[in-house]
């Protein structure tokens, strides 16, 4: 004799998957969980390991809130001293957030920049990650050069016809120096990261009402 359906038996087939369906999730996690840790581990390391000079041992972490933004950022030493820094810190291109890796000396200099992800147009802005556009930061003296795109008074070659995403990269560069200025003299660097934020937003915003395509 044939099983009648009934409401009850439904809700207990519905558990019984949920239930299953649960295990089999949880089990994935816990098998893929440690790869996953190891490979952002290494990814990390490597983007560390790009912009800041030689060091010794592991890079520390740590965050601070800076304009009400928290920024990651590393201390790497040589010799019982800090010998860099490196923050992770992104600003609003043309497609979605450009966020970099930038290394920054303990006298304050540019050491290497290096992307962790965008997601501009390819053939335009994704040329930032190429070494003709992101090695002009590479050495960059703050104290001396200004971190803007020569459109708007500053020493950074915009990428051709992707000024906006040039922008962005040199906001997040900016953003990272004064970081670096909040992590090492623990003063305000607030007005510094908003200020170069809030003029690029109003360049790009004038720039973009009259031009769809990331002609910038």
């Amino acid at each position: 004799m044939a099983v009648q359906s009934s409401f009850k038996n439904m809700t207990l087939c519905l558990f019984a998957v949920c239930i299953v369906s649960s295990a089999l999730l949880a089990g994935v996690y816990a098998i893929t969980k440690e790869p996953i840790d190891a490979a952002n581990h290494a990814k990390t390391n490597n983007a560390i390991a790009q912009v800041v000079p030689e060091f010794e041992g592991d890079p520390v972490a740590d965050t601070i809130e800076v304009a009400g933004v928290k920024y990651p950022y590393y201390t790497v030493s040589k010799a019982g001293r800090p010998v860099g820094y490196a923050i992770t810190s992104s600003s609003v291109g043309y497609g979605g957030p450009v966020t970099l890796m930038v290394g920054i000396t303990a006298d304050r200099v540019i050491y290497n920049t290096t992307v962790i992800s965008q997601s501009e147009t390819p053939g335009l802005g994704a040329k930032c990650v190429e070494p003709e556009f992101a090695g002009q930061f590479k050495n960059f003296d703050p104290a001396t050069k200004k971190l803007t795109v020569k459109k708007d008074g500053g020493d950074i070659d915009a990428i051709t016809a992707s000024t906006i995403t040039s922008r962005a990269y040199a906001n997040a560069v900016a953003a990272a120096v004064a970081v670096y200025d909040a992590v090492v003299s623990g003063t305000d660097a607030a007005e510094a990261v908003t200020g170069a934020t809030a003029a690029a937003d109003c360049e790009d915003g004038a720039e973009d009402s009259g031009n769809i395509q990331e002609i910038k």
